[in-house]
């Protein structure tokens, strides 16, 4: 018994590393369970290394090494291992790609455009106590303000505020929506680092819950967004933030809804009872976001998942109703008025495949009058930056410096 659970531990750990090393394309209904374990085995991937050095020492130590299917199991957990360091070499790589993408987006004197004081708070280095406790997400100094109602759908119309302990006022805000395929999700599961590290560093952060289908149908998801900017405009004052400025963030089916949001400002139809409200966003910062449900060019189509959640969400199809996928599509609104935006993209995404974001930033680039920066990830899965991780840590970085700029170059 005991060989045998070694050989089947051996070769599912050999599997979730060959998960993260391997993009899954068209696999159909296996594409939620690849994403997972490509996604725990690449961020976690320090850990699974240890995990799979130390079951190949127990088997040398304690195992009959003479029976070759031990032997091949020994040695699978070996090279398997071996392979991680490829992943975990990886992650170091995310630290210059964002480098690179903001200096090509914004220009090589970026950071000089950040006055000094907030400038000073920034860094480019990566803490080894962060990413060695990878949900571990407090950081000293922030405290959250949790489920505030800021509209009438009860527990999905709740938001938390994550801010400063000190005493201030005219901080910059964030917006965080939360992905999930707009079927499931929570305002406390996602963007806990990101949340954390920016309110640390003086920022007004807020997470909001919304309205999820099949209960609820396009465009309600987007409209109970708007509701929150409105809430935000008139109450963040009183939580030390500066209305003026707001940036919004999410990641997968929240990035949608973040760009959405962005380059929808004003939109009277999905502001209904608060037309006058101006829900105009400052910066737009989506990850992996899906940017065209139309699939102008075949892209979400050949993930083989795409209808069954967007009959869930839109209850019908493009071809029935091809007006109302259109106007779901942030690719749909990029025009010159758009703020700036900051795409992140993973190559090795599962779920959103990185062909959607290149084309995404390659039209928005083409007619927006502000910047556009746009950073791809070697090696990436979808929801990478739910968790820490060196490649979180370099995100975390990443994204500081560009709400700093964003919030010091705004209006211009």
């Amino acid at each position: 018994m005991l060989n045998t659970l070694f050989i089947v531990l051996s070769v599912l750990l050999a599997l979730g590393t060959w998960t993260a090393l391997v993009r899954g394309r068209r696999l159909g209904w296996g594409v939620p369970f690849w994403f997972l374990s490509s996604l725990l085995a690449t961020e976690l991937a320090p850990w699974l290394f240890v995990v799979e050095l130390c079951t190949a020492l127990f088997g040398v130590v304690f195992l009959d090494m003479s029976e070759f299917w031990l032997r091949a199991a020994t040695a699978l957990c070996l090279i398997s291992s071996g392979l991680l360091l490829l992943v975990m070499t990886r992650h170091f790589e995310a630290g210059p790609a964002f480098e690179r993408a903001l200096a090509t987006g914004l220009g090589d004197d970026y950071a000089e455009k950040i006055p000094l004081a907030r400038r000073q708070r920034l860094s480019w280095q990566i803490r080894e106590r962060d990413w060695s406790h990878p949900f571990t997400f407090a950081r000293p100094g922030v405290q959250v303000d949790s489920d505030i109602s800021y509209g009438p759908a009860g527990k999905r119309n709740l938001l938390d505020i994550y801010r400063p302990v000190t005493e201030g006022s005219g901080r910059p805000v964030l917006l965080q929506i939360h992905g999930g395929a707009w079927i499931l999700g929570h305002k406390a599961e996602q963007a806990m680092p990101l949340m954390h590290h920016m309110a640390s560093l003086g920022w007004v952060c807020v997470s909001i819950n919304y309205r999820l289908s099949p209960a609820a149908t396009f465009p309600d998801h987007i409209i109970d967004v708007k509701k929150a900017i409105a809430w935000i405009r008139e109450n963040i004052e009183h939580y030390g933030g500066d209305p003026s400025f707001i940036a919004v963030t999410g990641g997968s089916a929240g990035g949608h809804l973040a760009s959405l949001a962005a380059l929808s400002p004003n939109y009277a139809p999905w502001q209904p009872g608060f037309e006058d409200v101006d829900t105009t966003l400052q910066a737009a910062m989506p990850l992996y976001a899906a940017f065209d449900l139309c699939d102008r060019y075949a892209i979400r189509s050949a993930t083989g998942i795409d209808n069954p959640v967007l009959d869930r969400m839109m209850k019908t199809n493009k071809e029935k109703d091809p007006e109302l996928f259109d106007a779901a599509s942030p690719i749909t609104w990029v025009g010159e008025q758009a703020p700036p935006f900051f795409v992140v993209q993973g190559t090795h995404d599962t779920l959103v495949w990185v062909e959607e974001a290149r084309r995404f930033v390659a039209e928005l680039s083409a007619k927006t009058a502000r910047e556009v920066v746009y950073a791809e990830l070697p090696g990436a899965q979808h929801s990478f930056e739910t968790m820490h991780s060196p490649r979180t840590s370099h995100w975390l970085n990443a994204a500081a410096w560009w709400l700093e700029w964003s919030y010091a170059t705004r209006g211009c």
